[in-house]
């Protein structure tokens, strides 16, 4: 080392060499002539967040065996230099830490700040000049999961070590022929985790015919909810109003005068809303019967097919009207209390709306007088209905441990189901389901299966035989410790290294970046 000079964030080294001659790559032999010198600059790590910058007095030595193809060679330091190499070992196991973290632009920053200014561009020749991983035997217990690299246009695969949870590829696309040709390509593998997708499980069989298959529990589970989400829908005319579990609401009287507040504007008319809905109803129903289709019907009264649809699976107008007449209001909690004071003799609305306000009312005062505007001209007030449960919520509910449930959610589900037999027999299927894959019942697969298929419930139906279908794997994964959350988990990672990219990077950008990062 013969000088350090200091600058305003930059420290510079300059040095050479001490050993009196220099090795040639090529034959090895020892060589002391100089055929000339040159300065070489070198980036090295920093100093105190300073940037530091080694300038090196490299000699050109003269190769003595006269055989040899290499005339001239430049002297290496070892450890510190390499050819054709612009930074120390140290340097560059840190920028390719940076790449393999953080890719172009943000590890560019984040070195600069570190005292390595480096170009983005750099950094992705890095990432790219990693060698893959080895893979010296497939795994034994392989996973498997698409992601998407375009959403709705292109996906990738992605395999998974269920031992390490380490991705060992990444394949284009996910078609069961790219799936199939890497296990031909990789044997050894003896359990294989998937979803429910066809085409894993046919790449899996073609592939690795040996191989047991074990169907992901999330995933039956998953679309065991689809099955049941489409089901309370078509049940959707069973979710009437149910009491809500509120005392004061149950002890108050009932009315047989007062109007429904959801059909009736703040004068006491019919809404418009309700108004048409009830004859168009009735036009469509009219029209079923006289034998019109539905594309016929909707040429005729001017409506949209799905619009003539939704009509004709109504049995009745209320059922289209629930969702209308019945939404959700922040006053819903204070109903109750409105309604005893109305029918104690408190007419004042302002003062209604002081007191409720005691209680967390932070609306306004019309929409109290609103709602008490529907009492106008009744002796008592009859507490309003509450909204029917949405689909999804009831849903939640049958798919969720009975213990966990709300106890006002499980006095609407018990007061629903009191009305639908069909639902109860779903929600029956339901648990004995959710029992047997908690307890990896796999064995009573058949008997579930036949118990399904004979209700009259056309979804859960069609369910049960796509599990016959995929027999085997669903039993294993109903019988068996294996799990794809791992998967999930990793999916889970792409999916935030692409953003990290703002979704643009090539595939195999990603894959090395998957493959050495996660």
């Amino acid at each position: 080392m013969d000088e350090v000079e200091r600058a305003p964030g930059l420290i510079r080294i300059v040095a050479r060499a001490r050993a009196s001659e220099g090795l040639c790559p090529a034959c090895g032999t020892a060589s002391s002539r100089v055929h000339g010198r040159y300065d070489r600059s070198l980036g090295d790590s920093a100093i105190g967040g300073s940037a530091v910058v080694i300038r090196l007095r490299i000699r050109r030595f003269l190769c003595r065996k006269l055989e040899c193809t290499t005339v001239t060679f430049a002297e290496q330091i070892p450890g510190l230099t390499s050819p054709h190499v612009r930074f120390s070992p140290v340097r560059l196991e840190a920028m390719r830490a940076i790449a393999r973290a953080l890719a172009g632009r943000a590890g560019a920053r984040l070195a600069r700040m570190l005292g390595m200014p480096v170009n983005r561009m750099t950094l992705l020749r890095l990432l790219r000049r990693l060698p893959d991983p080895e893979l010296t035997t497939a795994p034994s217990i392989l996973g498997v999961d698409d992601f998407a690299l375009r959403r709705g246009h292109v996906y990738g695969t992605v395999l998974l070590d269920m031992d390490t949870h380490r991705p060992v590829d990444l394949l284009p696309g996910r078609t069961a022929g790219t799936f199939a040709a890497w296990l031909r390509a990789h044997p050894g593998t003896q359990v294989i985790c998937r979803d429910r997708a066809g085409s894993y499980a046919d790449g899996a069989r073609t592939g690795a015919p040996d191989a047991l298959q074990v169907a992901d529990r999330f995933h039956l589970w998953h679309n065991l909810g689809e099955a049941v989400d489409k089901t309370v829908r078509a049940h959707q005319a069973c979710l009437r109003a149910v009491p809500q579990p509120d005392h004061e609401a149950e002890e108050e009287p009932a009315s047989q005068g007062a109007p429904q507040p959801g059909f009736h504007d703040v004068n006491g008319r019919e809404r418009r809303l309700v108004t048409r809905t009830v004859e168009r109803h009735a036009a469509v129903h009219g029209l079923l019967a006289e034998g019109a289709s539905l594309n016929a019907i909707s040429r005729r009264l001017g409506l949209a097919f799905r619009t003539v649809r939704r009509f004709a699976r109504a049995e009745t107008a209320e059922d289209l009207l629930a969702d209308a007449t019945h939404r959700p209001s922040k006053l819903d909690d204070f109903k109750p209390y409105l309604t005893r004071r109305w029918n104690e003799g408190c007419r004042d609305g302002a003062r209604l709306h002081e007191e409720i306000q005691a209680d967390g009312w932070n609306g306004a005062a019309r929409t109290v007088q609103r709602y008490l505007s529907t009492f106008r001209g009744h002796a008592t007030a009859e507490p309003a209905p509450a909204p029917p449960p949405k689909p999804r919520h009831l849903t939640t509910w049958i798919m969720s441990h009975p213990d966990s449930v709300d106890p006002d959610d499980a006095v609407r589900l018990k007061a629903v189901l009191e009305d639908c037999a069909e639902l109860r027999a779903l929600v029956g299927h339901v648990r004995d389901f959710a029992q047997m894959m908690t307890n990896r019942e796999g064995h009573r697969l058949d008997e579930w299966i036949a118990a399904a298929t004979v209700e009259q419930l056309p979804n859960l139906c069609s369910f049960a035989r796509g599990l016959r279908h995929d027999h085997a794997a669903v039993s294993a994964g109903l019988t068996l410790p294996h799990s794809s959350g791992a998967v999930e988990g990793t999916v889970n990672k792409i999916k935030m290294l692409k953003r990290q990219m703002f979704g643009r990077a090539n595939f195999d950008l990603l894959r090395i970046r998957v493959l050495h990062a996660l």
